[in-house]
């Protein structure tokens, strides 16, 4: 045993990083079994493995530099997935429950300290900071149950942020009064480096993040830009003299709306902070606690057991109560009070400044009672903290599913073909597609690539499959699941309908043509014969920037839009995508029109920011181009002829699109119809296209052929 432990504690890099990483890989296995968040497993294996445990691992610089960022990573997702317009929304209800958080548990905590511990009012002071600050040490089980955007979530991230952000100037304060430095000069002068962050932050992050996604598609370089805001911000408000974490916090609060949730650059940015950040955070706070002292004596058991009950409790009460005054449910309030009763960096940190007060000579504000019971109260806080949050949301899962089956429609037919033929295209197709679909029913996407059966046809089919496999490679890194197919066809359309009707789609998606002038085959060599032969939805597009940077959509509806059979469905699609993008979106249509659609977005999408335009005639769509900026997403809904809401003025479609609309983000929509395919007739003797001609264009080419 003893010639064991001379190999102890391991010091060589390599072993360092195997070991942590046979932790991160074997915890969540172990706990599974025990049926225990796993996060309890990351923070006990540091206890087991840390100084104070067997001492196989030293706490060396390692865990010090990815503890930070494993921190900063947590803050940083909660900022970025946070539910921005409930925010806007519940902002009283934000203000409400963090100032409860905030003062309920530093109020508690600082009467027990004085009185029962008999402690200092400063030593009081400081504890009451710690127990009312929290640690979302429990945000990645949030996560995994993909409940980011419930309400009872985001009030108690924006509260979590709200307390920490007072108990952060508290400390300030009690720090300056030490320096003497307490002045109103040095309120003045936080004030002014904290309000030119903010601005600042709020002004130049969006337009530098606008610049760089428009430039620059490349992955890793993306995901080093985002890495970089972060850690610039939490640079940044460290200097201002408050803890990094607002930093993060808050740089993920304004890249929110730039990083879908459903995008590549999201999934890569989770996967590689739960895969190695936070599981590191997590061992370095297990590695800082001494279990050993629960057992050193009655004394400090008692001093542990008060500090753990009284911030708890205090928590407790406040998540409770605002779960009582707001009319959330018992789930809501076993949510907010588990994410916002642990205790984990933020806590050391505030300690850590305590032992830098000197309150005479030789003699420190934090004593070693206290740091060992602030320590202890971690590690039974992230217990308490982890268990509540699994237990709340897996309440609030079943919840959700109980209402979804009572409401969900039965037969939703969702299954999305993307045909793709321009690699240049092909990748905004998908992130369109991935942002317009249902998460819920996880299905895959259909990718199709069509290619003429002629000589050329096996190179334009090696080409094809090169583009369906780099399409494939980015629905992975989006987590989404992708079918694809390249198809011979002697006509392109009929092998589009085809393989629509092999793989059972309920829409397509694809690019549009680009013309430079303005032409009658504006639609292309065969898109004219898909939407005439094809009565489900199809969605052509056409964007000159990322869509993560779009700001508002606006969409022109034809009259009687609402009577069409597939009128929820593209309303649906478009929700999806305003709130994927949280942009706003502005309708223009006819007052019956847009009361229909109001109502359904009221129902259904409650958190989309939608505004209403009257729009008396068809024939002001032009002037709408005026008000449609680089940034934005023009959708026009058509019709196809024939139908109830066609018009003769859907004819001179294509001239104002190509005069009024050119260089601008286009979709065009032309929605679902009742009756069978067109083409069940197709043969080989039965002509394959069938070109529907208009009075407008007969009359048309016949003022052609007078001149």
């Amino acid at each position: 045993m003893t010639l064991l432990a001379t190999y102890f504690p391991i010091t060589d890099p390599t072993l360092i990083f195997f070991v942590v990483l046979l932790i991160i890989l074997l915890a969540p296995i172990v706990m599974s079994k025990l049926r225990i968040p796993h996060i309890i497993g990351m923070v006990l294996a540091g206890v087991l493995i840390g100084q104070y445990g067997l001492n196989i691992l030293e706490r060396d610089n390692s865990f010090e530099l990815f503890g930070r960022v494993g921190l900063y990573y947590i803050m940083f997702l909660a900022g970025l997935e946070m539910d921005t317009d409930g925010v806007r929304k519940r902002s009283k209800h934000f203000v409400l429950f963090g100032l409860f958080t905030f003062l309920v548990p530093f109020v508690m905590t600082y009467v027990m300290a004085l009185t029962i511990l008999d402690y200092s009012s400063s030593a009081s002071f400081l504890l009451g900071c710690i127990m009312a600050s929290n640690t979302l040490i429990a945000y990645p089980i949030v996560c995994r149950y993909g409940l980011q955007k419930h309400t009872s979530v985001t009030l108690s991230v924006g509260s979590s942020m709200i307390s920490l952000f007072m108990a952060l100037v508290m400390l300030a304060a009690l720090s300056g009064s030490f320096d003497g430095d307490s002045g109103w000069q040095f309120w003045l002068l936080f004030l002014l480096k904290f309000a030119a962050f903010c601005v600042g932050s709020v002004v130049l992050i969006p337009k530098l993040t606008r610049y760089f996604l428009r430039r620059y598609s490349d992955a890793v370089m993306q995901y080093i830009f985002v890495l970089g805001v972060m850690f610039l911000s939490a640079s940044l408000t460290s200097l201002i003299g408050i803890e990094g974490v607002f930093g993060a916090f808050f740089s993920g609060l304004i890249l929110n709306r730039y990083i879908p949730h459903v995008s590549p650059l999201m999934n890569r940015i989770e996967f590689i902070g739960n895969a190695l950040f936070i599981p590191y955070f997590l061992i370095g706070v297990g590695m800082l606690i001494n279990v050993r002292t629960l057992f050193s004596g009655i004394e400090m058991a008692w001093i542990v057991f008060l500090i753990v009950f009284f911030g708890t409790f205090g928590k407790a009460v406040a998540a409770y109560l605002s779960s009582l005054i707001l009319r959330l449910s018992k789930a809501d309030g076993n949510m907010m009070f588990g994410l916002t009763s642990a205790h984990a960096a933020g806590a050391i940190a505030m300690v850590m400044v305590g032992m830098r007060l000197e309150v005479a000579p030789g003699e420190y504000l934090i004593n070693n009672d206290m740091l060992n019971g602030v320590v202890m109260m971690i590690l039974f806080t992230c217990i308490i903290s982890t268990m509540m949050t699994e237990h709340a949301s897996k309440q609030i899962i079943l919840q959700e599913k109980s209402h979804l089956t009572s409401e969900a429609p039965k037969d939703d037919d969702e299954k999305i073909l993307l045909c793709v033929k321009y690699p240049d295209i092909a990748p905004q197709l998908l992130d369109l597609s991935t942002l317009m679909r249902n998460q819920r029913l996880k299905r895959d996407l259909v990718a199709l690539n069509v290619v003429y059966d002629d000589q050329n046809s096996s190179t334009a089919r090696a080409q094809g499959l090169r583009l369906l496999e780099h399409l494939q490679q980015q629905a992975s890194a989006a987590d989404v699941g992708m079918q694809t197919q390249v198809r011979l066809a002697t006509n392109i359309a009929n092998g589009i309908k085809h393989a629509f009707r092999e793989f059972a789609c309920s829409e397509i998606i694809m690019g549009m043509h680009v013309h430079t002038d303005i032409n009658p085959r504006f639609w292309g060599e065969f898109i004219q014969s898909l939407y005439n032969g094809l009565n489900r939805q199809i969605v052509l597009t056409r964007f000159v920037q990322p869509m993560s940077t779009l700001r508002r959509i606006q969409v022109a509806v034809p009259s009687r839009a609402e009577f069409e059979p597939g009128f929820h469905r593209w309303l649906e699609r478009l929700s999806r995508l305003a709130g994927q993008l949280d942009c706003r979106i502005q309708f223009h249509g006819r007052n019956e029109s847009l009361a229909l659609i109001a109502e359904y977005i009221n129902n259904r999408h409650p958190n989309v920011r939608a505004e209403y335009t009257s729009m008396g005639h068809w024939n002001e769509l032009p002037q709408l181009a005026s008000g449609i900026a680089k940034d934005h997403l023009f959708v026009v809904v058509t019709a196809r002829k024939g139908t109830i809401s066609y018009k003769t003025a859907l004819e001179r479609l294509p001239d104002e699109l190509q005069k009024f609309f050119s260089g601008k983000n286009l979709m065009i929509i032309f929605p679902d119809q009742f009756g069978n395919t067109k083409d069940d007739r197709m043969s080989f003797t039965e002509a394959q296209h069938h070109e529907e001609k208009s009075i407008y264009d007969t009359i048309l080419r016949w003022i052609h052929r007078k001149k």
